[in-house]
């Protein structure tokens, strides 16, 4: 039978666990930093899709800020609709005015998803918590952690995005 392990010694473990997470969690976040725009708005729909949405790129143009579509049914024809706005400004947080812009294009039925690499402000919260419309925003740690949790779920372009490797860890 193995011997029991030792209060300092499952400390270190503990630390060590803690370590390597945190470091894993900064270099995925230099990945996804690296990123282009336009990769960004792919890593969202296959996030979204790895959550059990069908989800697409809106072409480019006037989109009023919808960089992805989701929805059961990928149209957007069936509830809840989540539009999807990416602000891949890595030196620069989203504020209030980049929320309001967002909410405005946003209907009834819809939800709205705001994602800032660069951050967000308190403003854009506080714009996105009194909203008459769901918006969800997401900061560059909020984005990463969806990520890695749903990583195993992503197809075959979302995985080659940012390619993770899964580490096994042994149980307590």
């Amino acid at each position: 039978m193995a011997e029991p392990i030792e209060e300092a010694e499952k400390e270190e473990i503990r630390q060590t666990k803690e370590d390597a997470v945190e470091t894993s969690h900064e270099l995925i976040k230099d990945q996804v930093t690296r990123l282009t725009e336009d990769e960004m708005g792919d890593l969202t729909a296959a996030l979204l899709h790895a959550m059990g949405d069908r989800a697409r790129v809106t072409p480019k143009g006037p989109a009023r800020g919808v960089d992805v579509l989701a929805s059961p049914d990928g149209l957007g024809l069936e509830q809840p609709r989540i539009k999807a706005e990416v602000k891949h400004r890595p030196k620069s947080a989203m504020g209030a005015q980049d929320i309001r812009s967002f909410l405005g294009g946003l209907r009834e039925g819809d939800r709205g998803l705001s994602i800032g690499t660069g951050g967000v402000t308190k403003d854009a919260r506080y714009e996105a918590d009194r909203a008459n419309v769901p918006c969800t925003l997401l900061d560059l740690d909020d984005l990463v952690r969806l990520v890695v949790q749903h990583s195993e779920a992503f197809d075959v372009d979302g995985r080659a995005l940012g390619p993770l490797v899964r580490i096994d860890w042994p149980a307590e």
